[in-house]
């Protein structure tokens, strides 16, 4: 059983940077995968990006070049630097894990962009 807690966001100005953080109950290194999703209004839940246990990292194309996602398996936290912000980045951004065949879920942080 695992707990995610997100933290890290708030209002920003287009073109601003912003990091997220995502604290694992469990050690991050034992994660075969973890995430950042994120669900703008209006719109369906999307993945933004995943980092797996050995450091392979993917990310959707809409923020390829701008967001980096990483983790510090010492402190259990699992980390997406947001830069160059768009208003259409506007989402309440979700923390996720999978490991032992289950998928969990943090309960979100939210992020606005303004123009």
């Amino acid at each position: 059983q695992v707990q995610l807690v997100e933290s890290g966001g708030g209002l920003v100005q287009a073109g601003g940077s912003l990091r997220l953080s995502c604290a694992a109950s469990v050690s991050t290194f034992s994660i075969d995968v973890m995430g950042w999703y994120r669900q703008a209004p209006g719109k369906q839940r999307e993945l933004v990006a995943t980092i797996s246990s050995g450091g392979s990292t993917n990310y959707a194309d809409s923020i390829k070049g701008r967001f980096t996602i990483s983790r510090d398996n010492a402190v259990n936290t699992l980390y997406l630097q947001m830069n160059s912000l768009k208003p259409e980045d506007t989402a309440v951004y979700y923390c996720s894990a999978h490991l032992y065949g289950i998928h969990y879920w943090g309960k979100g942080t939210l992020v606005t962009v303004s123009s």
